[in-house]
């Protein structure tokens, strides 16, 4: 019997093979930074919380991990890692707000939205900083 070669099939793309849109991105984005500000955020507010509660050792502890460890690396981190994730979840929130509106679905300016939610909050977080940072 003789056997027949195999059919070309085309592959399924695979998600790193097809370029993301930015819509895509700030979309899946959003859900990230939710999941994130979530998590992180409720971790370090109850460790905050639980060293409070336990004492001056404890909370000693807890801000030598955040100022002092690393040269304040780890608070650093999670400070500016929060905050961006905080500006970002709440722009492309407002977005999703205005595109539920039937605002916004033009592709030229779904596209301008996105980049705006990006541009703002990576500008907000930079602008929070610096303030925190450079005293009042």
């Amino acid at each position: 019997m003789a056997t027949k070669p195999p059919v070309a099939r085309p592959l399924s793309p695979h998600v790193w093979h097809v370029r993301w849109p930015i819509t895509m991105t700030v979309s899946i984005v959003h859900r990230i930074t939710g999941d994130g500000l979530a998590t992180v955020g409720t971790a370090a507010f109850v460790w905050w919380l639980a060293a409070l509660a336990g004492g001056k050792e404890s909370y000693a502890t807890f801000l030598y991990v955040f100022t002092q460890l690393w040269g304040g690396a780890i608070g650093y981190v999670v400070g500016i890692g929060l905050t961006l994730s905080l500006f970002q979840h709440m722009a492309t929130g407002i977005r999703h707000f205005l595109l539920d509106t039937g605002a916004g679905y033009e592709l030229k300016s779904n596209k301008v939205g996105a980049w705006l939610t990006v541009i703002g909050s990576l500008t907000l977080t930079i602008v929070f900083w610096l303030y925190l940072l450079g005293g009042k």
